[in-house]
């Protein structure tokens, strides 16, 4: 029996196009004159090592000081599962996304903490930090 192969290309599920199409959006801050934090864990961060290709997982730890915008979740979840596929160090990957939260939403103290599981024997935990936290 003979059948002729599928020669239909595949289409693209939607996740990956959300992902791939992806661009943070932030949304006013509700309270700009208060200082209060705002508390992000991403238990399910992954990146690829950019030496050796094999995935690499961490827990991404967000705490920011909002100023006058906050970041919408949905775009925080699919830019964060656009590193999936993404050659990148452990060291790049909690500076990127630093400076893009903080290109963003411009907010008065923010810190990314990228701790990434044990691989070879080795546990990495990069904290990048900018602004001044006030008390809240």
């Amino acid at each position: 029996m003979n059948e002729s192969p599928n020669t239909e290309a595949p289409q693209e599920l939607y996740g990956t196009a959300a992902i791939r199409e992806n661009k943070l959006e932030k949304w006013p801050a509700p309270r700009p004159e208060r200082p209060y934090l705002v508390s992000f864990d991403i238990p399910e961060f992954t990146c690829l090592c950019p030496r050796s290709g094999f995935p690499d997982f961490a827990l991404i730890k967000i705490r920011y000081q909002p100023q006058d915008w906050v970041v919408e979740l949905k775009s925080l979840k699919l830019y964060i599962n656009a590193y999936r596929n993404r050659a990148i160090s452990h060291e790049a990957a909690a500076n990127q996304i630093l400076d893009d939260l903080v290109s963003l939403l411009e907010p008065r103290w923010m810190r990314v903490t990228a701790d990434f599981t044990v691989r070879g024997n080795i546990k990495t935990v990069v904290r990048a930090e900018h602004g001044v936290r006030e008390r809240a």
